[in-house]
């Protein structure tokens, strides 16, 4: 194996003209904004990266497009990269001032850089990988932060003191304003610093800040000299060898989720299969509106192969059993998620307290033939939302719990027999008050108590739409709102945890939420109930009496609002299950 030193900017110029490929085992680009700054942080600072494989190879192996464009070259394909696509991808986009977006993420990635950041080791530490993909959670929780104009005008000093201890951010249009937050890509587009010292207000070369900018601006291009070393695998090697080279370096780095590593292990075998895969994942969402991850698609290869959820067994499984099991795993995802839509108004997977129902769901239909009796069929809503509702498979080990459902479905056994266990862990069924209780918008139960204002009828203050997840347009599109403005309670002494309760979100689109703002509830619901009538209030269990609804009453107003919204909740579960 051979090993030389390339810079990061010769790497980024490979990976630009295509010389460098992405074999099929490679996963997506699934990097977090957040990831990427951290990644600039520790070049910066000239920290250790890792470093790259590639196998150089004539072979005529199946690639997969990057998620930046590529220009094809005489070289293109000779190389195939093997370790270091999440870097090289994040690299090349922000160099090259190409942003790019990842599927589920609100905005492209985009990196800002502090002028006057603070001299020493960074204050914060970095994102530690996990096995599972972000959901829908923001690129960067502080980005998100300082482009929410309620934080902007409520906290700005904290806002301010918070970001300048940092030397990267994720970008955001507020600190994108601010004359010493300067984009990454536009120093790496220009080599005349004056833009960037004009822009932060120095006028003469006098000022003390010139050297210290200029330096610092030099250090960040310096980033595109970086050695990182690369190792090439030989010409001799074959695709089974390479891939099994592939599983053990992820596997040791834990760079990778078991999924992708089993993905790698399928395609090694199975041409084409990811292409299959993304495929029906587009077809998942042009019809149902459902984003099914890629992960879970082989895990649903998995289930229906081996009639369980480990990964372990891939390697050691006949690859006809692997696609009779994605012939059956696509019928019963398809099942899966009609029932979710049309029977539990679940409309897509960010209902869902995590993906693993879809595949209890799959296994139903196969085992039933898709023909599922209505006693069955209640007493599987009645699991369902319950067990969405408590987190069924996020409290323990998460492939140990579907393993335990998915036995009794492979066994025959009914929806009943899933209660029961459900009962066993969690002890009752029914929703409580206190269940509520410090519970906010990343609670199980939040899904939920969405669920169930729907179903009872609740619209959106302003423009009168029912609630629903499927609105076109960018201003409808289902938000929450703090019925008592969080500034509000803020400023008396309210925690965190009292100021984002279930028990304060009432649920309308982004634009109520613009609307409303800062306005106290006494006077915001005084207008509401006059132009919707005072059925919208009710409707999102908010009291008749909204007059009441001052500071100092806030507490019995959450009190009141749990019982509520627990009475709401457990009465959608009875009705869902064909009770009453």
């Amino acid at each position: 194996m051979q090993k030389s030193d390339y810079s990061i900017s010769s790497l980024v110029d490979m990976y630009k003209r295509g010389e460098l490929r992405l074999p099929e085992i490679q996963r997506h680009y699934v990097w977090r904004a957040t990831r990427v700054r951290d990644l600039f942080d520790s070049l910066y600072r000239g920290y250790p990266s890792g470093s790259i494989l590639m196998w150089e190879t004539d072979e005529p192996i199946q690639t997969r497009d990057a998620a930046i464009e590529q220009c094809p070259t005489a070289f293109a394909g000779r190389k195939l990269l093997l370790d270091g696509q999440q870097r090289l991808t994040s690299l090349t986009s922000v160099l090259n001032g190409e942003p790019v977006s990842v599927r589920g993420r609100k905005r492209p990635i985009d990196i800002l850089f502090n002028l006057d950041h603070p001299d020493g080791p960074p204050v914060d530490g970095v994102e530690v990988d996990s096995d599972e993909e972000s959901p829908i959670t923001p690129d960067d929780e502080l980005a998100d932060e300082a482009d929410d104009p309620e934080a902007e005008q409520d906290n700005a000093p904290a806002l301010a003191e918070r970001f300048n201890k940092r030397t990267f951010v994720v970008a955001s249009k507020a600190l994108a304003a601010l004359p010493n937050w300067v984009s990454v890509s536009a120093v790496f587009r220009s080599s005349d610093p004056s833009e960037f010292l004009e822009r932060a207000g120095i006028t003469s070369f006098k000022d003390p800040r010139v050297q210290k900018y200029n330096n610092r601006l030099a250090k960040l291009r310096d980033i595109a000299k970086y050695q990182y070393v690369v190792h090439v695998l030989e010409r001799s090697m074959n695709y089974e060898e390479v891939t099994e080279i592939f599983v053990r370096v992820n596997s040791l780095g834990a760079k990778l989720r078991s999924s992708d590593l089993a993905l790698a292990q399928m395609t090694s075998r199975w041409p084409n299969l990811l292409n299959e895969l993304e495929a029906f994942q587009e077809e998942c969402e042009k019809k149902s509106g459902f984003t099914v991850d890629l992960g879970q698609l082989v895990r649903a290869i998995v289930v229906f192969a081996t009639r369980q959820c480990l990964f372990r067994p891939v390697s050691s499984t006949p690859i006809e059993t692997l696609k009779q099991g994605w012939k059956e795993a696509k019928e019963g995802l398809n099942f899966a998620i009609n029932f979710l839509r049309a029977n539990a108004g679940i409309e897509d997977e960010s209902l869902l307290s995590s993906p693993m129902f879809l595949h209890t769901l799959a296994a139903l239909s196969h085992v039933r033939d898709n023909k599922i009796a209505k006693d069955e069929q209640n007493a599987i809503l009645r699991w369902l939302l319950v067990a969405n509702a408590r987190g069924r498979y996020s409290r323990g080990s998460t492939e140990t719990l579907l393993n335990e459902d998915l036995k009794v479905i492979f066994s025959g056994g009914h929806a009943d027999e899933l209660i029961e266990i459900l009962k066993r862990q969690f002890g009752r069924l029914e929703i409580e008050p206190g269940d509520l209780q410090a519970r906010g918008a990343g609670s199980p139960l939040f899904s939920l108590a969405y669920l169930a204002l729907k179903d009872a009828g609740a619209k959106d203050w302003f423009s009168g739409l029912g609630l629903s997840l499927t609105h076109q347009g960018r201003l409808h599109f289902i938000q929450w709102h703090h019925i008592y403005p969080k500034a509000l309670l803020r400023e008396n002494g309210f925690d965190t945890a009292e100021i984002n309760e279930i028990a304060n979100m009432a649920f309308i689109t982004g634009q109520t939420n613009r609307r409303l703002g800062r306005t106290p509830p006494a006077d915001y619901l005084d207008g509401i109930a006059l132009k919707q009538g005072i059925d919208a209030l009710s409707a999102q269990l908010v009291p008749s009496d909204y007059k009441s609804l001052t500071v100092e009453n806030y507490r019995k107003f959450l009190a009141d609002r749990r019982i509520a919204l627990a009475q709401c909740m457990n009465s959608f579960i009875d009705k869902k299950a064909g009770v009453g």
